[in-house]
This record gives C-alpha cells, structure tokens and sequence, in this order.
C-alpha cells in the first residue's frame, strides 16, 4: 500500500509496512520497535492495532500493525536524519489530511442513496403495517360506549314495548319481565356476549338492526297475544 495514511474503522492510520518502507527500516525490526512499546505503555491498545497482511510473492500471511497518529509519532521519534525528518513531516501532513476528511460529512453515493431511501421506506412500512395492526385489534377488543349503550337499551324497550302492545295493555302488566328476558337472552346469546354492554363497537350497526327484526318466539307470541286477547273479550262482555 503507497498511500501514507489510510481510513480504518473511521480513524486515520499507517502501517508497520508503511513505515518500513519509507524510513529504511526492516519490517521486523519496527515489529520489534512496537513490540517494545507494547512492554512499557499501558494504553498501547489505543494506538496500535496488531493485524496480518499477505506477502505478495510467497502468498502466506504475515503479522503487521496499524497505528495512529499517536502511535505513529510514539514509534518515529527516535528515527533521525534528513530523510526521517522529510518522512516524519510528510505523515503528519497525511495525517492532518485524512483526519479533516474524516470530519467532512460524507456524501453518499447514488446506489448509497438508494439504499438509505429504501430502508426509509421499508421502516415507514413497517411503522404503518404495526399502527394498522394497533388499530385493527383495537377495533377487535373496543366496546360500545355509554351513548351507544343508551341507544341499544332504547331502542331495545321501544322494540319490547310494540311487541307487547304497548305499555297500558294486559300482556305488558303480565308478561314483560318474561318478555324482557328472553329479548336480552337472544340479544346476548346471538352476539356472544356476557351483558349488552360488552357488545363489541365495531357491531354497534348489527346490534341496532337485530333490535328491529327480534321477534319473540311462536310460544311467547301467542301468550302476548293471549293477554291481551282475554282483555278484548271482558270488555265485550
């Protein structure tokens, strides 16, 4: 690698190999140099990253170090001469240019872009497939509120009350406990439900429409019609 400093996991570095090369130096022996270091600085893990490279003539793998800016500096200081010095200067120009390139905010690529817009629109998805969900079993499990109940129990004693013939006539002051009952019973029974209360919201609109075609059983009918019958027959005689 001829670049001086590189990007690695978003810092700016050299290598061992780098500074082999360019200060004159055996790669082992600047092995050796931070191996050294290694030895007597406590925070060598901040500046040195030990990693392998593969020679480009035998193909096997050989260890090499990373190192930043700090760790380059710590590593070189001892190097002397007119080449150190030129070499030294030009890495810390490099360094000085990799780090504000680091800083710069980084502009994405178009197939980069693509992709960021994609994920956006994939989690804008999946937001609004789980609120669509939210919503969906929240409409599964809501119940009808107080004015929708009112309005069931209302319309459910006007439906009763015409069933009986109305609230001054025989079968009402006879059967409309009965009557009430069994209304409710089928009106629970058909919804499933353990009071009219717990009707779910969403079958408000079915609730009403069962209201108005209940009809009493045969049975029940005919004792209404008994009632209020017997009534019509005293007053005629």
């Amino acid at each position: 690698m001829n670049q001086l400093v590189f990007k690695n996991n978003n810092q700016a570095v050299t290598s061992s190999r780098n500074v082999a090369r360019d200060f004159d130096k055996q790669h082992r022996h600047v092995l050796e140099a931070i191996d050294a270091i290694k030895r007597v600085a406590e925070n060598w893990a901040d500046l040195f990253f030990e990693t392998t490279y593969i020679h480009e003539q035998n193909k096997q793998e050989y260890r090499q170090y990373l190192m930043n800016r700090d760790g380059f500096t710590l590593l070189v200081m001892g190097f002397t001469g007119k080449a150190a010095m030129k070499f030294k200067l030009d890495y810390m120009n490099a360094f000085n240019e990799m780090e504000k390139e680091l800083q710069q905010p980084r502009v994405l690529s178009d197939k980069e872009q693509l992709m960021a817009s994609l994920k956006l629109t994939l989690e804008a998805s999946e937001a609004i497939e789980q609120h669509n969900e939210r919503i969906t079993s929240l409409e599964e499990t809501m119940r009808i509120d107080g004015s929708e109940e009112f309005r069931i129990r209302k319309n459910a004693n006007r439906k009763i009350m015409k069933v009986l013939g109305g609230k001054e006539s025989p079968a009402y002051k006879e059967l409309n406990r009965k009557v009430f009952s069994n209304f409710w019973r089928d009106f629970k029974d058909h919804f499933t439900i353990p009071r009219y209360g717990d009707l779910p919201k969403k079958q408000f609109d079915q609730g009403v429409r069962f209201i108005e075609l209940w009809q009493p059983s045969t049975s029940l009918l005919l004792e209404i019609e008994n009632a209020n019958n017997q009534q019509t027959m005293q007053e005629v005689i």
